[in-house]
C-alpha cells in the first residue's frame, strides 16, 4: 500500500499528479467516509491498476497527460466508497417469496430446510448466486459476506462478478445440501479453505457455522480452530430468536454470547450476525474480545424475531456492520434500504430520533462492514493507497432535490435505484446502470426456470 501524506487530504498532489492512471471519476460530491474529514465538492479520483491513487478537489488534483485513460462523469452526483453487505446467503434470492409471512422455526425448518434439500445443487447454487451479485451491483454493494452451501459456486459467481467478498462454507450439524453426512461437515469445511485460500485478491474463503443451536459444541470448536489456522473469520448467526437463547440456557446454563465465549470462540476472528438479543454483558463480553457484530435489521422485522439494541450496542462501541441476509427473508439485497430501516428502527425503538444518526449507519454500511470483516485496511472508505471500490449516486431524481445534507439523503432517501456507476478493483462493473461484463437478462431467465421447480 502506498504511504499516506500528512495534508489535509491526505495526499501529495504534486507527487500523485505525475502518476500514469487508468480510471478518473470527477465532478461530484465525494464523501470519503475517512473519520474526521467533510465531503470534497467537484471531486476528482484518479486510479490506477487497482487502487486510489488521488482524491480530492479537482482544482488541486490534475490529470496526468498521456496513456488511455477511461473517465467517468458524476456530475450532479454523490461519489462514494462501494457498500459492504456483511451478512448475506447470496444463492437465496431462489426462494425470494417463497416462504413469507412465518415464523422464524416454521420458515426455517419446514419451508426453507426442506426447499433446500430439494433443489439446491451446485448449478442451482451458481445462478442463484449470480443473480444475487447482479442485484448488489445494481444497488451499489462492491462487498459482501456470504454464507451457504456449495459454496465452490458461490465463489464461481462472485468471482465472474467481479465483486469482493468473503464467502464462507455452511457448517451444520444435519444432513445439508452438498454434505449428506454431518460428520464429514468440518472436512469439507477445511477441504474448502484450502481450494480457495490462495484464489484471488477480492475473494476470502472462510467458515460459516449455522448458530449455537444447530452446531454442537464440537463443531463450534473444531470451527474455530480451522478457522484460526487458515487465519479467516468465522462467522456465525447469535441470539437471533429467544427460542434459540431459552435452548442454549438449557443446553449450558449460560445465555449464547457466554456459551461461545467459554468455547473460545468469542475473539477478534468471530462475526455475529442478527445479536437481536444479546444483554448487557454479553456486548461487553464481544466488545472486549474484539468480536464483530453485524446488524440485519429487515430481515429480523420480517421473521418477527425482534429489535437488536443498537443504541446500547452503538454506546458501547462494538464494531458493527450492516447486512441484508437472504432473499428468502428480507425480500432483497438492497443497503440503501437497510440503512433507512436500521435509523428508523432504533429512533422508533427507543423513542429517541438521536439513537442512530445517519452518517453512523452509514458507516456501519461501509467502513464498519469492511471492519467487520477484516477489509478495513483495504476498503470502506476512498483513501489514497486503498482498493478502488466506489459507486457513484445519481442525484436527479425528484426524490433527492434538494438537498441540504448529503449524508442525510444517502440514508434517508437515496435507493439502490439511483446508483449510475460501479467500480471494484478499480474494475468498472456498471456504467450508466448498465452492466459492463453481466447478462442480466441471461442470468434472470435461467432463475426464473429454475424457480418453476421449487414447490414443497
Amino acid at each position: 500500500m502506498l504511504p499516506m501524506e500528512s495534508n489535509d487530504t491526505g495526499l501529495d498532489y504534486g507527487r500523485t499528479s505525475k502518476m500514469p492512471v487508468d480510471l478518473v471519476i470527477q465532478g461530484g460530491t465525494a464523501i470519503t467516509m475517512v473519520p474526521g474529514k467533510q465531503p470534497i465538492h467537484n471531486a476528482r479520483v484518479l486510479i490506477k491498476k487497482d487502487r486510489i491513487i488521488a482524491i480530492g478537489p479537482s482544482s488541486e488534483t490534475p490529470i496526468p497527460q498521456g496513456g488511455s485513460i477511461e473517465t467517468v462523469d458524476a456530475k450532479d452526483a454523490i461519489i462514494m466508497p462501494g457498500l459492504v453487505n456483511a451478512h448475506a446467503h447470496t444463492a437465496m434470492t431462489l426462494f425470494r417469496g417463497f416462504a413469507d409471512d412465518l415464523p422464524l422455526k416454521e420458515w426455517l425448518f419446514e419451508r426453507i430446510f426442506p426447499a433446500e434439500a430439494n433443489f439446491l445443487s451446485p448449478e442451482t447454487v451458481y445462478r442463484g448466486a449470480l443473480l444475487g451479485c447482479i442485484e448488489m451491483i445494481a444497488s451499489g454493494t462492491t462487498c459482501l459476506a456470504d454464507g451457504y452451501f456449495f459454496q465452490d459456486q458461490t465463489v464461481r459467481a462472485v468471482h465472474e462478478s467481479g465483486l469482493r467478498g468473503l464467502v464462507a462454507q455452511g457448517i451444520i450439524d444435519f444432513p445439508a445440501p452438498g454434505v449428506p453426512d454431518p460428520k464429514e461437515n468440518i472436512r469439507m469445511g477445511q477441504d474448502f479453505l484450502e481450494k480457495w485460500h490462495h484464489f484471488s485478491d477480492r475473494i476470502t474463503p472462510g467458515l460459516f457455522c449455522h448458530s449455537p443451536v444447530t452446531c454442537s459444541a464440537k463443531t463450534l470448536r473444531r470451527s474455530q480452530k480451522i478457522s484460526q489456522e487458515f487465519g479467516v473469520p468465522l462467522q456465525i448467526h447469535l441470539s437471533e430468536t429467544l427460542t434459540e437463547v431459552s435452548e442454549i440456557l438449557e443446553i449450558s446454563g449460560k445465555r449464547p454470547a457466554h456459551y461461545l465465549d467459554q468455547l473460545g470462540l468469542v475473539n477478534a476472528h468471530l462475526i455475529a450476525a442478527h445479536g437481536v438479543h444479546l444483554d448487557e454483558t454479553e456486548l461487553q463480553c464481544l466488545h472486549k474480545n474484539g468480536a464483530k457484530l453485524v446488524h440485519v435489521p429487515e430481515s429480523n422485522m420480517k421473521l418477527a424475531s425482534g429489535i437488536a439494541p443498537l443504541d446500547r450496542i452503538t454506546a458501547i462501541g462494538l464494531t458493527t456492520g450492516l447486512g441484508t441476509d437472504g432473499c428468502a427473508s428480507n425480500n432483497n439485497l438492497d443497503l440503501f434500504g437497510e440503512m433507512d430501516t436500521a435509523a428508523k428502527l432504533a429512533k422508533v425503538s427507543t423513542r429517541n430520533p438521536e439513537a442512530l444518526k445517519a452518517y453512523r449507519v452509514l458507516e456501519m454500511a461501509t467502513l464498519g462492514g469492511a471492519t467487520a470483516l477484516g477489509l478495513d485496511k483495504e476498503t470502506g472508505s476512498l483513501e489514497r493507497g486503498k482498493k478502488a471500490d466506489i459507486i457513484v449516486v445519481d442525484l436527479k431524481s425528484p426524490h433527492l432535490c434538494p438537498m441540504f445534507d448529503p449524508v442525510s439523503a444517502l440514508v434517508y432517501s437515496a435507493g439502490g435505484a439511483d446508483v449510475k456507476d460501479v467500480v471494484v478493483n478499480g474494475v468498472p462493473l456498471m456504467r450508466e446502470k448498465e452492466f459492463c461484463s453481466l447478462d442480466q437478462d441471461e442470468i434472470m431467465a435461467k432463475v426464473r426456470e429454475i424457480s418453476k421447480r421449487i414447490h414443497l
